[in-house]
């Protein structure tokens, strides 16, 4: 009877009650990320929750996420977060009544889901359950205060006097307000306190003593060779980068190698670096996608670290994790073969991006990045496939990721219209570890025809090319494929990126004039 006593009460009663419970949540979240600067962000509650839910994603959920919002996911992750919270919030406070707090139990109940998410977390501390219970304990004293006073006894209203209704909607205002300047200065304090932009500007990229590219390769590259780090794309598991400064980096080698090895900063600058230019492909990016990108990487042979620690013969994966614990399982011999997989430290001669890994990071040509990128990459445990599983390949996808033969067309666009007559198409085609020696373009269902190819031309990076199009009035379909080092056609068979990677050829439709 009490909550359809609610239900039945004035329209504006249940507008501010519902308007409680979200005030409530937002002191909840506002609060939270203050406590949380004074520890880690990722211990705040909607961070902590962010990332296990993350963890928890069934695959397919993840690549309808990535393919519908591409590296926008965990933006869209949040703001999903943010309206299941208000609307949840919303009916907590239509619930709460001063002798039935079923609203503050629901507070509770979620707190418990922020403290366990908080905890559980891979390098978690002991006190991050603190930022989800002190935030809780002020969103239900919010939530108690002003549901309570809308459901005290009306006294008789005294001219000039303000009524509960606008007590209420002033308090409420208060402690929005409260809520709002706590998440402020609680992000302000975790720049300050915990940011390492100031750590990675001080980063001074080591000098390639030689690099791995065959000579004079990248030295005339043409425009779009390279991929700018801005544009770079960005698909991992971690809603907030870890903060890792470079004095507090450290690599932990072990498992089945005859001794552990721990390699710091100061020991790799003791180590000539190298140069190498590798083009990184996501396994979620579907045919014709933008998840690859391609870069100039600065780093130390993998190969030569774990020779330090001595792998054993009978092992064949390493389990790198990331600071945030992320896992991947590459192939011993992709790390120690001659593809020149790298621990990279510099990104086209500047600092990795915190984004991308600072201060270190993975960097396997011709492996998926699920299996071989680890970025903020802390510990490389040598293993065997029968004896450790990765974070994606508990998931369902595949236990190794060769990267597949692809092309994609950039110029023109799907759905442009261009004028008749000479008319450039151009694009790129990619097949690490392999290389490009031909791209073919088809008009509708026309004879395949060959495209030029651009310099410069290396196995592990993508390959620009160009073709240009006598182009005659109408609606036309352009179709690539390309042909890998080794003469392969690209599969034209089409399938989806789960459960190691997409493949299918790529067209565009145009409109000629």
């Amino acid at each position: 009877m009490w909550i359809l006593d609610r239900v039945r009460s004035p329209a504006p009663e249940r507008v501010l009650a519902a308007a409680t419970g979200v005030v409530a949540a937002a002191v909840v979240l506002g609060v939270g990320q203050f406590v949380a600067a004074f520890l880690d962000r990722a211990a705040g509650p909607l961070l902590a929750v962010g990332s296990a839910v993350v963890d928890h994603t069934p695959a397919p959920v993840r690549e309808f996420a990535i393919d519908t919002f591409g590296t926008g996911d965990k933006t869209a992750l949040i703001v999903g977060m943010c309206v299941v919270i208000a609307v949840l919030a919303a009916v907590a406070g239509l619930l709460e009544r001063p002798r039935r707090p079923w609203g503050s139990v629901l507070f509770v109940a979620f707190g418990i889901v922020g403290v366990v998410a908080a905890t559980t977390r891979a390098g978690a501390g002991v006190a991050w359950f603190l930022p989800t219970v002190v935030g809780v304990a002020a969103g239900v004293a919010v939530l108690r205060a002003g549901t309570g006073r809308l459901a005290a006894p009306r006294p008789p209203r005294v001219p000039g006097a303000r009524t509960d209704r606008r007590t209420v909607l002033l308090g409420l205002t208060g402690a929005g307000a409260g809520a709002v300047l706590a998440g402020v200065v609680g992000t302000v304090l975790d720049h300050l306190l915990n940011d390492v932009g100031r750590d990675r500007s001080g980063f001074a990229v080591p000098p390639a003593t030689r690099s791995l590219d065959p000579p004079g390769a990248t030295g005339d590259a043409p425009a779009g060779f390279i991929t700018p780090p801005s544009d770079f794309y960005r698909i991992d598991t971690a809603l907030r980068p870890p903060q890792l400064t470079a004095e507090r980096w450290s690599l932990r080698i072990h498992g089945m190698v005859d001794r552990e090895v721990r390699v710091d900063m100061a020991m790799l600058r003791a180590m000539p670096a190298v140069e190498k230019t590798v083009t990184l492909t996501c396994v979620s990016n579907e045919v014709g996608g933008d998840l690859i990108g391609n870069a100039r990487w600065i780093g130390y042979p993998l190969r030569d670290l774990l020779a330090m620690a001595g792998p054993s013969g009978d092992a064949d994966m390493v389990l790198s994790t990331s600071d945030d614990g992320f896992t991947a399982g590459t192939p011993l011999q992709a790390l120690t073969d001659d593809r020149g997989a790298l621990l990279a430290v510099g990104m086209d001669g500047q600092p990795l991006p915190v984004e991308h890994g600072y201060p270190a990071r993975m960097v396997v040509p011709g492996l998926y990045g699920y299996v071989s990128a680890t970025k903020w990459v802390v510990s490389l445990e040598v293993t065997r496939f029968d004896r450790a599983t990765a974070y994606w390949t508990q998931r369902g996808w595949a236990e190794k990721g060769p990267i597949k033969t692809g092309s994609r067309i950039d110029v023109p666009r799907s759905g442009d219209t261009v004028g008749r007559g000479r008319v450039t198409v151009a694009g790129v085609a990619w097949a690490q570890g392999r290389g490009i020696n031909g791209v073919q373009i088809r008009v509708d269902d026309g004879p395949w025809q060959a495209a030029t190819m651009l310099a410069p031309d290396m196995l592990d990076a993508w390959r620009l090319w160009r073709w240009t199009w006598d182009a005659s009035p109408g609606d036309h379909t352009l179709t690539v494929r390309a042909f890998d080092g080794d003469g392969r056609q690209q599969s034209a068979i089409v399938a989806p990126p789960i459960p190691d990677g997409a493949s299918g050829l790529h067209s565009v439709d145009v409109t000629v004039t």
